[in-house]
């Protein structure tokens, strides 16, 4: 593998998933950085000892949980000062299946930023309850029609980047979390003239461990969606 490619996969309470993700990743030929925010499970332990025998593994370890967003930027940053020409975000229950990254870095190729979209032909989601489809469905289109952009799943946190367009963006003005992040990274690449494409994947809801999601998380998604289209021209 000719180019630097990275994937960066916050977690928190992912003991069930940690070791698999890991192998499945750099068993692929990809560098991995994972950001821990002291989870309680012992997730920052079982990457520790992985660490030992994989030098295709990288850990930063947090003092607490400081959330989505904090922790992508952290990656983003140690990712440009180490030279990455691509660089993914995915999460580490297996929603994000790790066989979609090699044709994912494909389309890097032609595209600035590939999303790994539920909502166009081919995409869909797998074990959701109908409630949990409805909020999806609804969230994304509304944010599609606030912000006026083509991006069918605003709220995927599965994306591939080329290195140019995060050295482009002011990473210290995102301050967003959760589906707000996910969002405004889209937003703030679209603002750029970036070239964006959604490449159809199955997303799996988890088997092993506990959803981060909140109400909370979801509200602030909402608002934010106004706020990027007052402060980004």
């Amino acid at each position: 593998m000719d180019s630097k490619v990275l994937i960066i996969i916050p977690t928190y309470n992912e003991r069930e998933n940690i070791e698999k993700i890991v192998k499945q990743i750099t068993g692929k030929g990809f560098y991995l950085l994972v950001i821990d925010d002291n989870s309680p499970d012992g997730t920052g332990e079982i990457l520790d000892k992985l660490q030992i025998t994989n030098d295709k593994l990288q850990i930063i370890h947090r003092e607490k949980k400081l959330g989505l967003g904090t922790a992508y930027i952290q990656g983003f940053k140690w990712a440009l000062q180490k030279d990455f020409d691509f660089i993914f975000t995915m999460d580490a229950d297996f929603s994000h299946s790790p066989d979609y990254l090699p044709d994912f870095l494909k389309k890097l190729a032609d595209f600035d930023l590939v999303i790994g979209s539920r909502y166009v032909r081919g995409g869909g989601v797998r074990n959701w309850p109908i409630q949990r489809k409805f909020i999806s469905r609804c969230g994304n289109f509304y944010a599609k029609t606030i912000l006026q952009y083509s991006v069918n799943d605003s709220t995927s946190g599965f994306m591939g980047f080329r290195r140019q367009v995060l050295e482009n963006m002011n990473l210290d003005e995102v301050k967003s979390e959760g589906y707000g992040f996910l969002i405004e990274m889209k937003y703030r690449t679209y603002k750029l003239g970036c070239k964006i494409h959604e490449y159809p994947i199955v997303f799996a809801d988890r088997i092993q461990g506990m959803s981060k999601i909140s109400k909370k998380i979801i509200w602030e998604a909402i608002f934010l969606v106004w706020k990027l289209c007052r402060q980004i021209k």
